[in-house]
């Protein structure tokens, strides 16, 4: 069976929506990256950090759902990282209202010895230099994806550079990419962001889906529309962990099977927006997966005749 690293953060949630809102509950990229990749084959093993007011359900939770946790630091004196956040009514914009990085600070990631030859090495959103860390440490990796944000271009964005010259595909929204390349145009954008490094780029657009470049070719995914969404939070991590999950076991890195790891991480995406936090992800079964893959598949399929 095939090995992926998952680095990122498990982690406290505080959320608000215009459906309701939240005390702290399981959240974190690592979290949702995990979830969302363990419906694979592949082994998944979490790289983290937590403090001693962690519940150990939640660490039973990720073990019994075949995820390897013993790359999660508990720092028993410490406090786990917590992000609290305020969405608007179009659900696309949030207001941060409390960001704790507590044992996080000091974060210095350590990959498990039975990890360190993993194929595949997902990078969720975290500082720059803790990536570069995990990197060092899984010389072996074939595929290693990144996932970024625009606070680190603002802060961090000459180590950055260097994190997004070592990967081979770098996941970020639109906005974010604009950024990263100093162009609006989206093809513009990762035609720039390839020459920076990554073979692949992945620009995630929210509720209108992804696009995958990879040198002239382009392929784009829609998103399923939903008749209600009640939390964003993590979508865009399980979309990751959907995409990573499918890479790691299937073993084929071309980009003809990236688009199929897009449909997968969109179908992932779309269950976790349905309930608060990390719900709806613990709950999913494998024939929901199945039938709503068959949605995505109806969503495209169409006849043309061309003279």
């Amino acid at each position: 069976m095939s090995k992926l690293v998952v680095v990122g953060t498990v982690a406290f949630d505080a959320i608000e929506t215009p459906f309701g809102k939240t005390d702290k509950i399981l959240g974190g990229a690592a979290t949702f990256i995990g979830l969302s990749a363990s419906h694979f084959n592949t082994e998944v093993g979490l790289v983290s950090v937590v403090g001693g007011d962690f519940p150990q359900e939640y660490l039973d939770m990720l073990k019994n759902r075949g995820m390897n946790v013993e790359g999660i630091e508990v720092v028993k004196d410490g406090k786990t990282f917590f992000w609290s956040g305020k969405y608007h009514n179009d659900m696309n914009s949030r207001d941060t209202l409390a960001t704790e990085l507590n044992v996080l600070a000091d974060f210095n990631p350590v990959v498990p010895d039975s990890f360190k030859d993993a194929e595949v090495v997902m990078l969720g959103n975290l500082h720059p230099a803790v990536q570069l860390g995990v990197i060092e440490q899984t010389p072996d990796a074939k595929l290693i994806i990144l996932d970024t944000m625009n606070f680190w271009m603002d802060s961090a964005l000459d180590l950055l550079h260097e994190v997004i010259a070592k990967v081979d595909v770098i996941t970020i929204n639109d906005e974010e990419a604009r950024q990263l390349s100093g162009e609006y145009s989206l093809v513009n954008a990762a035609r720039k962001i390839h020459e920076m490094g990554p073979t692949y780029v992945v620009i995630k657009k929210g509720e209108h889906g992804a696009l995958l470049f990879h040198g002239e070719d382009i392929f784009f995914a829609p998103a399923l529309p939903l008749e209600e969404v009640f939390d964003p939070t993590g979508a865009g991590d399980t979309f990751a962990g959907g995409f990573a999950g499918f890479m790691a076991a299937s073993g084929d890195y071309s980009f003809e099977n990236m688009k199929r790891a897009i449909i997968y991480g969109s179908n992932f995406a779309s269950f976790c927006v349905e309930k608060f936090g990390t719900e709806r992800m613990q709950s999913i079964t494998n024939k929901e997966i199945e039938e709503r893959l068959e949605q995505f598949k109806a969503l495209t399929k169409f006849e043309l005749k061309t003279t």
